[in-house]
C-alpha cells in the first residue's frame, strides 16, 4: 500500500522555521529601505546638478551676449575700426563663451574635463577629415577678414557673384543683389576667385560713346561735349576731363567722353551724360546716325529692259 504524498504540517509549522522567514522578511525591508533611500539621495543630487546646469546655461548664454556687445563696442571706439572685423571679432568670443558654458554643464554632471577634451579632441579629427569643405570655408573666411579685400557695404563681382557685402560670416558671406535679392554664398566659393571691388577707391573713370555723321562739323561736336564736361561739377577736373575721335564706324563717327568722378556720383553722371550728350549735340546741328546700308544692284536695269 503506498502511502499518500501529503506535506508534513508537523515539520514546517515550527518555531525555527517561521523564525527564519521573519528573519528573512526584515532583511528584504531592510534592502528595500536603503535602496529607496539611496534612491532619493540619487535623485535630489541630481536634480541639484539638473538645477545648476540649467543656471549655468542661462547665465553663461547672457553673458556671452553681454560679452559680444562689449567687444563691438570697444572695436568700434578704435580710430581705425572696420565694420567687418568688428562682427567677426564679436562673434568669435560669443562662441568661445559659450563654449566655456558647455564644458561647465558638463562639469556639473561629474564629468571630468581632461575627458572633455579628449573627446574633442578626437572629435575634432573626425570632423575635419569629414567636413573639408566646411573647414575650407571656414579658412576662407579667415583670410577674407585678414587680407580684407572687400568690406561690409561694399559691391563686389566675384566672377559672376555680385552684389552690396551685408555680412562676412566665418562660413559665408551674405549679400543683397542690385535688384534686392538676398544671396548667401561659402566664402571658399569667393576666396578663390577674382574679386572686383567697385566701392573700394574713392573715384572712378567713366567713357560714354557718342556718335555723330560723317558730314556734321566734329570740331563743333568735340566742342560742345567738353563743355558738357566742364560744366558739370560731378566731373573732377583732375585728372582733366577728355573728348576724342575713338573710332571712324561704319555709319558714323564715333566720340568718346573720358572723366573721372567720386565712385558714389557714377551712376548718376553717367545717366544724365547720355542724355544731355544727345540733347547738346541735337542742338548744335548735329545728328547722331543710325546704321544703315546702302544696296547696289548690278545690271538691274539691262534685266527690267529684258
Amino acid at each position: 500500500m503506498v502511502a499518500p504524498l501529503l506535506p508534513d504540517y508537523a515539520k514546517i509549522a515550527t518555531p525555527k522555521s517561521w523564525a527564519a522567514s521573519l528573519l528573512w522578511r526584515e532583511k528584504m525591508d531592510q534592502e528595500i529601505s536603503s535602496q529607496i533611500k539611496t534612491i532619493e539621495v540619487m535623485v535630489v543630487d541630481y536634480s541639484l546638478d539638473l538645477v545648476g546646469a540649467i543656471a549655468i546655461l542661462v547665465i553663461g548664454w547672457i553673458v556671452a551676449g553681454w560679452i559680444k556687445l562689449a567687444v563691438s563696442k570697444a572695436l568700434s571706439r578704435l580710430p581705425r575700426s572696420d565694420a567687418t572685423v568688428t562682427r567677426a571679432l564679436s562673434a568669435v568670443a560669443r562662441y568661445l563663451v559659450l563654449a566655456m558654458v558647455i564644458v561647465a554643464v558638463l562639469a556639473q554632471f561629474g564629468v571630468q574635463t581632461a575627458s572633455i577634451l579628449a573627446v574633442l579632441g578626437t572629435a575634432g579629427l573626425a570632423v575635419g577629415l569629414a567636413l573639408q569643405g566646411t573647414l575650407s570655408n571656414v579658412a576662407a573666411g579667415f583670410m577674407l577678414l585678414i587680407l580684407r579685400p572687400f568690406r561690409i557695404g561694399d559691391y563686389i563681382d566675384a566672377e559672376g557673384v555680385a552684389g552690396t557685402v551685408e555680412e562676412i560670416g566665418l562660413f559665408s558671406t551674405e549679400f543683397v543683389t542690385f535688384d534686392g535679392l538676398y544671396l548667401v554664398v561659402p566664402n571658399n566659393q569667393i576666396w578663390t576667385k577674382a574679386i572686383i571691388n567697385y566701392s573700394r577707391l574713392p573715384t572712378r573713370r567713366l567713357d560714354l560713346g557718342v556718335g555723330v555723321a560723317y558730314d556734321d562739323d566734329i570740331d563743333k561736336a568735340l566742342s560742345v561735349l567738353m563743355d558738357l564736361l566742364t560744366g558739370d561739377e560731378r566731373v573732377l577736373q583732375d585728372p582733366e576731363p577728355q573728348v576724342m575721335v575713338a573710332e571712324l564706324a561704319d555709319s558714323s563717327v564715333n566720340l568718346n567722353l573720358r572723366c573721372w568722378t567720386k565712385t558714389d556720383d557714377y551712376w548718376g553722371l553717367q545717366f544724365d551724360l547720355n542724355k544731355l550728350a544727345k540733347e547738346r549735340v541735337e542742338a548744335a546741328g548735329c545728328t547722331i546716325p543710325f546704321p544703315q546700308r546702302d544696296i547696289h544692284v548690278i545690271g538691274g536695269a539691262a534685266q527690267a529692259a529684258a
